[in-house]
């Protein structure tokens, strides 16, 4: 029997799942009363595997609580479980097992992403956020610079060092982590072209250094051509340097950096040699018509 919200659960185990203390057990928790993670960058999909959770919740109820923090008005905020949240919703269920924990904002953004970046098959636009997330955590505890240093200096220092820690936790070079966070400037439309495999990760990443604006045009252009090629992002991005482009112009730049380049081939018959084979009286035009209907001719020759 499923036991009244507010009733402690024990559990065994569960501080090697989500790093509690020996004190914390779960307790049953009203779902209504559960607000998702502001700025939560995992998808919640139901796809496939959303269904086989949601048939062993309805068979074994939700086994591993959920990780929350208290918030204001009795209600709370989801840190790790938005898909075991989601698939009690689906399985109808009111309650959900979960550890209440006090955290501060940092403290429950590191935590959050640290449950959720090892799953697999996460999508470019989730590494992306979750890593720009977890570094600013990251910057803001590590501490602001000293006022008696340079604080320009001391931030980019602070950055490179939690960029490094991150990487290092993460498995992901610290240049492959910047990288990632690039894909934020992304408009989202451009974002989904990456997640989908439409779009390559490093064009991407040039792309996300371009305006927004012309950002819109370039996913315009993909859309209406279904491809962009890294060459013509580098053509685009030559040309903002010294100048503003319009749409028109930018397509232009992108029809140059993809055409085969002709070579300009100038043919000179001196008035010498072709006297050699025309009467005196024959006029130029004369000599050019007699000229052309012969490689005519011999162009019906050649095919034939």
């Amino acid at each position: 029997m499923r036991n009244r919200s507010g009733e402690k659960i024990k559990l065994s185990g569960i501080d090697e799942l989500l790093g509690v203390v020996n004190e914390e057990s779960a307790m049953e928790i009203d779902i209504a009363s559960i607000q998702p993670f502001a700025g939560h960058p995992f998808k919640v999909v139901d796809d496939e595997k959303m269904q086989d959770l949601v048939e062993s919740v309805r068979e074994n109820g939700v086994i591993t609580p959920v990780l929350i923090r208290p918030t204001e008005n009795n209600q709370y905020e989801m840190i790790s479980g938005h898909r075991r949240m989601h698939a009690a919703k689906l399985a109808g269920l009111s309650t959900i097992p979960a550890i209440v924990r006090e955290m501060t904002d940092d403290e429950a953004v590191i935590a959050m992403v640290d449950a959720n970046i090892q799953r697999e098959e996460l999508l470019p636009s989730e590494k992306a956020f979750a890593y720009k997330m977890k570094l600013s955590a990251m910057k803001r505890q590590a501490g602001r610079p000293s006022k008696k240093n340079s604080g320009q200096n001391d931030q980019k220092l602070l950055g490179s060092v939690s960029r490094d820690i991150l990487a290092e936790q993460v498995g992901e070079s610290s240049k492959q982590i910047q990288r990632y966070i690039r894909l934020t400037e992304l408009i989202p439309e451009l974002l989904n072209l990456v997640d989908n495999k439409k779009l390559q990760f490093t064009v991407a990443v040039d792309i996300s250094y371009i305006d927004k604006e012309i950002q819109k045009w370039i996913y315009e252009y993909i859309r209406d051509n279904g491809f962009i090629k890294p060459n013509q992002i580098t053509a685009l991005r030559k040309q903002l340097e010294t100048e503003t482009v319009s749409q028109n112009f930018m397509i232009s730049i992108f029809n140059n950096a993809i055409a085969p380049k002709k070579r300009n081939r100038k043919i000179t018959l001196s008035e010498k040699k072709l006297t050699r084979y025309f009467p005196p009286e024959y006029s130029q035009e004369q000599m050019e018509q007699v000229i052309e209907t012969l490689l005519e001719e011999w162009t019906k020759r050649q095919e034939g």
